[in-house]
């Protein structure tokens, strides 16, 4: 997992860090080649300090330096000047930075604004009331796990944000679902409308989105960055046929089936 422009140590914080809180994320990565492993480690290494911030406090004035802090490091990216020192600032700047892989000087130079969407929306992850509408909803699931994917694939040399952001948006929309128990847990109110008939509906535009996605047939070599999306299609299948079991918490597929898809992946890169 070695990176030439990265310390080794920074790195493997990064590989503890993401193994540790997002432990199926990782198993992609030990899936996928190692260049590619070495390219979106610090970017899920941030993704992993962005998401906890709004859960670590229930301070709102903390909650926003530590989202702010971030959102000053991507600043600091952006602008090609020095950037502070930090075991997952530091790589993911190196990562943020270097040539593309197909020679496009311009291809990752959106990222740090996608990744700075990211960081804005994770502020709604402090409020207890529920999204105004499922519009609103889909807006919070393209900024985070869509622009997530969207950034991973520029990484790996692809910039067809459409498709990508599809997967990335059903990805988000099962990982909510799945997450919904535990947000009612500590008071949250997650969903817009949680009646069957609304979370039917909801999860089969996720299936919509994750099968427009697929349709692209995107190259090869950034499909590692779609793998984190291997679990999504099992999950909102279920979620429409059986929508009691978003609140309870049962929407998690077995895990030889995890296991099965994931190997399934690695071999043939299938996303």
């Amino acid at each position: 997992m070695s990176d030439p422009t990265a310390p080794t140590g920074d790195l493997d914080a990064c590989a503890a860090l993401v193994a540790r809180a997002d432990p199926d994320r990782f198993a992609t990565l030990m899936a996928a080649p190692v260049p590619a492993r070495a390219a979106l480690l610090p970017l899920y290494a941030f993704n992993v300090e962005v998401a906890r911030a709004p859960w670590v406090t229930q301070e709102p004035m903390i909650v926003e330096m530590r989202l702010q802090w971030w959102r000053d490091v991507l600043e600091e990216i952006a602008s090609g000047g020095p950037v502070r020192r930090h075991e997952v600032a530091t790589p993911l700047a190196n990562t943020l930075r270097r040539p593309a892989p197909d020679g496009a000087a311009d291809r990752l130079s959106t990222a740090p604004a996608l990744l700075d969407e990211l960081v804005a929306a994770r502020r709604r992850d402090t409020a207890q009331m529920p999204f105004d509408d499922p519009a609103a909803l889909r807006a919070y699931l393209d900024a985070t796990a869509g622009n997530l994917m969207v950034v991973a694939a520029l990484l790996l040399g692809d910039a067809a944000q459409i498709p990508v952001r599809a997967i990335g948006r059903a990805h988000g929309l099962a990982q909510y679902l799945m997450a919904v128990p535990e947000l009612e847990a500590r008071g949250k109110a997650p969903l817009p409308d949680g009646r069957p008939d609304t979370l039917r509906a909801l999860a089969r535009e996720g299936r919509d989105w994750l099968a427009e996605g697929r349709a692209a047939r995107l190259p090869k070599q950034v499909r590692p960055a779609l793998w984190p999306a291997w679990q999504a299609d099992a999950i909102l299948k279920r979620a429409a046929a059986h929508p009691a079991r978003v609140g309870q918490g049962a929407l998690a597929p077995s895990e030889f089936s995890r296991r099965f898809g994931l190997l399934r992946r690695g071999l043939t890169g299938a996303v």
